[in-house]
């Protein structure tokens, strides 16, 4: 047989394989999208969502949606480490309204040769209540935007818990946008002031936060692989950590997300792990 024949057979035989395998994933994303956006009203698009700074609920929430979430973390820094723990519950009330209640705590630990006392105390940072209202929901762009509003009452650390109970309050308003591009690929801005109050003084501290992310989608599924790029920008000086991230479904309705934080521009962070496990009781795949 004549070798280049055989050479033109391979050639064809091998682009119609990628070119079979690349419609089964697109067959693929759209009955999975289909399946997210059009089995129930009201319109919703499908997002990847940042694991670190998380959403109150996903855009377009539908009524009924409910979600519980644990997350570790480690970050060390030049004199001792810190350990965040937080649970939340988010849940949609009405279409298009989330809302979330959230417990987060830190606990520091001394690096060798530092002294307990010259190390921050360990507290449950805050009480924290937030809604987010999903105003625009276009499937035909896949774009979603949502105003929220996250309040936090600060409360004393354990060595002087009690003495306020509440030491000041954070006032967060915040506006996120959300495109999807394609079927896979999937950016977001979260954006808007801290504006901190401390009661005993009655003073006020502002920073803005600019958190933006971008992911891709494994086909057919909710897994993604991305990365977040956390800024704040306060005093007249930027801060920004890196923060590569990946979410995995282990069933139906559980979900954990893994995140490494890689600080820029920190001078006194290292590097950072972070693991959120979502659980979201009432969903089933179809």
């Amino acid at each position: 047989m004549n070798i280049k024949y055989i050479l033109t057979l391979i050639v064809a035989l091998a682009s119609s394989t990628y070119g079979a395998a690349q419609v089964g994933d697109a067959e693929k994303d759209s009955l999975y999208i289909q399946q997210i956006e059009d089995h129930k009203e009201p319109d919703k698009v499908l997002h990847a969502e940042p694991l670190y700074i998380d959403l109150i609920r996903d855009l377009g929430a539908r009524k009924g949606e409910k979600e519980w979430n644990l997350g570790l973390g480690l970050t060390d820094n030049l004199k001792f480490d810190s350990y965040e723990a937080l649970i939340e519950y988010e849940w949609a009330p009405i279409d298009r309204l989330g809302l979330e209640v959230e417990l987060p705590f830190t606990f520091y630990a001394p690096m060798h040769k530092t002294e307990n006392d010259s190390i921050l105390s360990s507290l449950l940072n805050s009480i924290k209540i937030a809604a987010q209202w999903s105003f625009f929901v276009n499937e035909p762009m896949a774009t979603s935007m949502a105003l929220g509003y996250i309040n936090e009452f600060q409360l004393s650390d354990f060595r002087n818990f009690g003495k306020p109970f509440i030491k000041g309050n954070v006032y967060n308003p915040f506006l996120v946008i959300a495109k999807r591009w394609g079927n896979n690929f999937h950016s977001l801005i979260y954006t808007g002031p801290k504006i901190e109050q401390n009661f005993s003084s009655n003073k006020f501290h502002t920073t803005f936060d600019i958190n933006t992310s971008f992911h891709y989608m494994i086909s057919g599924t909710r897994n993604f692989i991305g990365i977040e790029f956390n800024k704040t920008i306060r005093n007249g000086y930027f801060d920004m950590t890196m923060r590569p991230q990946m979410r995995l479904g282990i069933a139906d309705n559980l979900l954990i997300g893994i995140i490494a934080g890689i600080p820029v521009s920190r001078e006194n962070e290292r590097l950072s792990s972070f693991v959120r496990l979502i659980w979201e009781p009432g969903h089933k795949n179809k």
